[in-house]
């Protein structure tokens, strides 16, 4: 018999919380093979078994907190182990009383049937026939809620701890407007419809760091344009070329940015920096964050080296990590140590913003969507040109005013004369 234990995650992260099993109660398990997916303040972690058996009991269900350490599941050579004779019983007696395919499918994890204790009576026997875990059953005995009125979350009709608990608040506020109804036909302040929702440990963690980000820096913004119409044209010219030499990576926007941001932070060494106490930490790496929107949150990998880097490997990087990222196959290592972040809000169409510092870096670019606005050609001349603005969010403590316009200046005669961007290697 083993244990299955969280693992050691990094050095910032203690606990994680349950986000599926990929495998139940009496499955097979190999040595080595997934069997949680853990989810983190920064990542999910699939968590693996490290020996052949099977799964024989299950200590925490989906949603649940636990800590670096604490034992979550036991596996056992051919599935000894998991549970007492009286278990074992209940089980075979639950499964003889029980009919249809659903409620054996149900029966996985710890969320076997818990058959009725022969001291109940009356209308609680009905809950003989609904599939919940005991812990659900416990609760729902101790609240006095018949479980044949709780509308299982669980697509296969499980009543698990949690369905209960919502269950409970729920019949305060259905119930007092039908006491105060005979008594006024009307109300000034009627009841709104609202869902109430726990923010998953990713937005938590976002909401916190974004939260001391604000509260721990000087932050300002500034701003700048850039006509897109030469580095629009090169791309439109070069990027069959591009795509065919480099085994289908795409030529986009962002290695340009990225390059052009490592030429300014060369330049301006100051916003590659970051506050440690009483010292300022002159960065002699270019390790970019390129911000990624998932449907858990903004997560922001990182481009390694990205002053040594072509414009293809930039191109792939990105293409990797985003992808990774959907996947939700990002490890630590893909998301720490970065020096300097830039975000695209224009992808979703946003014309400009002022984004928030990525953690304790000293500053952030925001770039936002092309849209076409007339431009002054000379004194006598107005063209159209396809124009993007350029936000620089900065730490005052550490980076000037000055420093913060030069830098979004040199992006600027960067992006807009890309042959120069060769020059800078």
């Amino acid at each position: 018999m083993a244990e299955v234990k969280v693992p050691e995650l990094a050095e910032s992260i203690t606990e994680g919380t349950i986000a599926s099993w990929l495998k139940q109660k009496g499955d097979r398990v190999e040595q080595g093979e997934n069997i949680l997916e853990l989810e983190t303040d920064k990542v999910n972690v699939e968590v693996i078994s490290e020996e052949a058996g099977v799964i024989t009991e299950l200590k925490a269900e989906e949603g649940d907190t636990v800590e670096v350490g604490q034992v979550i599941a036991i596996v056992g050579e051919n599935g000894e182990g998991g549970g007492s004779e009286e278990d074992a019983s209940e089980e075979k007696k639950s499964d003889e009383d029980k009919s249809g395919e659903g409620e054996k499918e149900s029966r996985t994890e710890d969320e076997k049937v818990e058959p009725a204790s022969s001291k109940e009576s009356g209308p609680e026997n009905n809950d003989d026939r609904i599939v919940a875990t005991p812990s659900a059953r416990r609760l729902a005995r101790e609240k006095g809620i018949d479980l044949s009125d709780i509308n299982a979350s669980d697509p296969r009709g499980l009543v698990r701890g949690q369905d209960v608990d919502n269950h409970s608040k729920q019949p305060a506020k259905q119930e007092e407007p039908k006491k105060e109804t005979p008594k006024s036909k009307s109300s000034d302040n009627p009841e709104k419809p609202v869902v109430r929702e726990k923010l998953s440990r990713r937005r938590q963690t976002i909401a916190k760091k974004l939260l001391e980000v604000s509260q721990n820096t000087a932050m300002l913004t500034t701003f700048n344009e850039v006509d897109m119409t030469n580095i629009m044209a090169l791309r439109k010219r070069k990027k069959d070329q591009f795509q065919d030499r480099h085994d289908g990576t795409r030529l986009g926007f962002m290695s340009f940015f990225t390059k052009a941001a490592v030429a300014a932070l060369r330049k301006y060494p100051a916003v590659n920096a970051e506050i440690d106490g009483e010292d300022l930490i002159l960065k002699q790496f270019f390790d970019i964050g390129v911000a990624v929107s998932t449907e858990e949150g903004l997560v922001v990998p990182i481009v390694r080296d990205a002053e040594r880097k072509t414009f293809a490997d930039i191109e792939s990087d990105i293409a990797s990590l985003a992808k990774k990222a959907q996947d939700k196959k990002l490890g630590l290592d893909d998301m720490t140590g970065g020096s300097f972040t830039i975000t695209n809000g224009g992808v979703f169409g946003s014309l400009m913003s002022t984004p928030i510092i990525n953690g304790t870096q000293a500053a952030i670019l925001g770039m936002h969507t092309i849209q076409k606005r007339p431009v002054a050609i000379d004194d006598d001349n107005m063209e159209n040109r396809p124009m993007m603005y350029i936000a620089l969010s900065y730490d005052h403590r550490i980076i000037d005013g000055k420093e913060a316009v030069g830098f979004l200046k040199t992006i600027k005669d960067l992006i807009e004369n890309p042959e120069d961007l060769l020059l800078e290697g």
